[in-house]
């Protein structure tokens, strides 16, 4: 399903954070650009972003949202999330290619 892929979404449960991991492995290594989306919900404890980011132990470049999967508006931000920061990288790239 990544094969191609220009960005994702890892979206996280913090009641379960630890799933992640092998998600943000897998796009770290291969250089896709990801935003993490920490899914809040009714019942579930809220952790600042900042919260995540260390749990997860992400590069500070790397994207954390809080949304709720459920409602447009918030997954619509986190779509556009993911691409402005996969157009960041490939310009970054491009910049450090001499283009």
């Amino acid at each position: 399903m990544a094969t191609g892929a220009l960005g994702a979404v890892v979206l996280a449960d913090t009641r379960c954070l630890e799933d992640c991991f092998a998600a943000v492995d897998y796009f770290e290594r291969r250089g896709i650009a990801f935003t993490v989306a920490v899914n809040c919900f009714d019942g579930a404890t809220r952790f600042p972003e900042e919260s995540v980011r260390d749990a997860l132990d992400l590069d500070p470049d790397v994207p954390v949202m809080l949304c709720d999967a459920r409602q447009r508006e918030s997954t619509k931000s986190v779509l556009i999330s993911v691409v402005e920061h996969a157009m960041k990288i490939a310009a970054e790239q491009r910049q450090a290619a001499g283009g």
